[in-house]
Parts: C-alpha cells; structure tokens; sequence
C-alpha cells in the first residue's frame, strides 16, 4: 500500500519580501542564524509576523562547524578570543555555548529542527569524527528529546557507511540534494537544492527543469518530504515545486 506523503516546501531564507514569502510558503530555513545569533527580540518579531502554523527550520551557529579561517566569519558581529576552540564540533566551552544559543533561538521560534551544515575542510578523520560524537552526544542527552538534527556533511571523503554510522548511532537526518546524493538514513527527507554541480563546485546560477523536479519528487520516498531550495532561482523554483506535487 503506497504510503501519504506529506511535503513541505520552501526557501533558505527570504528570496522575497516576507509577506509575499508567507502567501506562497509554510516554512523556512533561516540561514541567518548561521552567520550570526540573532537578538531574541529580532526571534521574536520574525515568530509574530509569520502565522502559527508556519515553520521555522534553523541552521546552526557557524562556531559549532566552521573553524575562525572560515570565509563566513566575515559576517560575524562579535569578537572571539581562543580562536582554536571553534568549529568542526570541537567538545569546547565555546562551541557548546554557540548551541546554547542557537537552542534559545529555536525554542522562541517554536523550532524543533536544527541543521548543521559542515565546510568541505570537514573531513571524517579520526579527531573530527571523535569530536562529532562527544558533540551529539552531549546535545541528545542535554536538551529536549523532540529536536531533530539535520547533517549536512560535504565533500566525497564522507562515504555512505561513515555516515550512516553516524546517523544511526544518534538518529540524525541526512541531508543531500537528491540530484547528487541518495540520504543514507532518517526518519523524514530533508533535501537542500543548491544547484548545478560541475567539477564538484556548486553553481548556484541554475533554474531547475521540469524534468529535474521530477526527479526530485521521485526522490521524495518518505511519508514526511523537506524539499528546500537554495539556488539563484528559490522562489520561483519553489513554486514550480509545490505545483507539481500539490
């Protein structure tokens, strides 16, 4: 018996004006968060200007996945010190603190899923995959049983074994672009659209075919279907989407 599927699609971040994004969609994810932790107050007007039933998906602190040599912390509005405490999930004061507030954003936002998202410089070595589980583990045995974590990890070192294992051992969502990756595990599809790839770089100036939303909702084999995009053309892309499964 084929199983009901439920999709919820939407944008990273805010393509068009709020309003308009609203209309048309019935979540987001936020990628501002990754860049910098906003004011509660700042959480707060975006929960009261969306309805209730609108969903908010945030993408964590960049001090929890990317190191200081980042290109992003060109964007960040504080200063650190101990630079060498930050990113690639090191179990630190500074990167456990950078969840905390990341935490205290999604609960204002009524968030229950979080995504982490890993620089190519990521790699499955034995320290980084040492430090991902003192991270999870720590998180799944502080903070509410309800929140999910997405993972998105870049780069062809991460095999589908090594993530799964990861997956599995602290029931996190694998996150890919479906035209590029199958995900190994999860108990609902959180896809990410960035694009067209060529040599492995991602270019994100790419207006999606018919025939590749097609794929994508192929791919869509869950009974729960996160369909994000995050290309050039996100707005529009979305709605073609949402046409072709609605």
């Amino acid at each position: 018996m084929a199983i009901k599927k439920f999709y919820r699609i939407g944008c990273c971040g805010y393509p068009v004006a709020k309003k308009k994004y609203y209309e048309n969609f019935d979540c987001v994810e936020l990628n501002t968060t990754f860049y910098q932790i906003p004011k509660k107050e700042t959480a707060e007007k975006w929960r009261k200007e969306a309805n209730n039933n609108f969903e908010f998906i945030i993408k964590a602190f960049q001090l929890i996945t990317h190191p200081p040599t980042s290109l992003t912390y060109k964007r960040l509005k504080e200063k650190i010190k101990n630079k060498e405490n930050y990113g690639f999930f090191k179990p630190t004061d500074e990167v456990f603190s950078a969840f905390e507030r990341t935490y205290q954003i999604s609960k204002i936002l009524n968030c229950d899923k979080i995504l982490f998202q890993t620089p190519v410089s990521f790699k499955p070595n034995k320290e980084n995959l040492l430090n991902l589980r003192k991270f999870f583990s720590t998180i799944k045995k502080d903070y509410p049983k309800n929140l999910n974590y997405i993972l998105e990890v870049r780069g062809k070192e991460w095999t589908d074994e090594i993530i799964k294992e990861i997956c599995e051992e602290f029931n996190l969502i694998h996150c890919t672009d479906p035209l590029k990756r199958k995900p190994v595990f999860g108990k609902f599809n959180y896809f990410r659209l960035h694009g067209e790839y060529k040599n492995e770089k991602i270019i994100y100036y790419h207006n999606y075919t018919v025939e590749e939303l097609k794929t994508i909702k192929k791919a869509c084999d869950k009974e729960l279907n996160y369909v994000m995009f995050n290309n050039s053309n996100m707005f529009l892309d979305a709605l073609k989407f949402k046409d072709l499964v609605f």
